[in-house]
């Protein structure tokens, strides 16, 4: 289970850190990330979203929950698990920024972030996730 975060400004402008898997694959995404064993999903995206760009946040609202199997030839090499399916629910919260300033993460599962227009989420090399926040969130173009 994991859980993310719609962030958006006055501009309609949305954060998006950029993803990447050594050897796997890589693209913008929204911020958030796996919870904790015991972690409230409400706490893992406010981690996670420090983690991954710099920002305090304060989760506003539930999104919706998404279900999504990745077939195990699929699973990241990292994973320990591959060949072996994974479901994994991503719950999806919007958030807003009450601190810190954007920082790109080291050492982590991203590798920058950055703000984003509607029309330029469009034209970016994004996964799946992008699309289905912004349709719970009404932030598409």
């Amino acid at each position: 289970m994991s859980a993310y975060a719609v962030i958006t400004d006055s501009d309609n402008r949305m954060l998006l850190p950029h993803w990447m898997e050594q050897g796997f694959g890589s693209g913008w995404t929204v911020p958030g990330g796996g919870i904790d064993p015991g972690e409230d999903p409400a706490d893992a995206v406010v981690r996670e979203v420090f983690e991954e760009s710099g920002y305090q946040v304060e989760v506003a609202e539930l999104l919706g929950i998404d279900n999504l199997v990745i077939p195990g030839e699929r699973r990241t090499p990292s994973s320990g698990r591959r060949g072996i399916a994974l479901q994994n629910l991503r719950i999806v919260y919007r958030a807003h920024i009450t601190g810190g300033e954007l920082t790109v993460e080291t050492d982590g599962s991203t590798n920058d972030v950055a703000w984003f227009t509607p029309s330029e989420i469009d034209r970016l090399d994004r996964v799946s996730l992008v699309d289905t926040a912004r349709r719970m969130a009404g932030v598409i173009s």
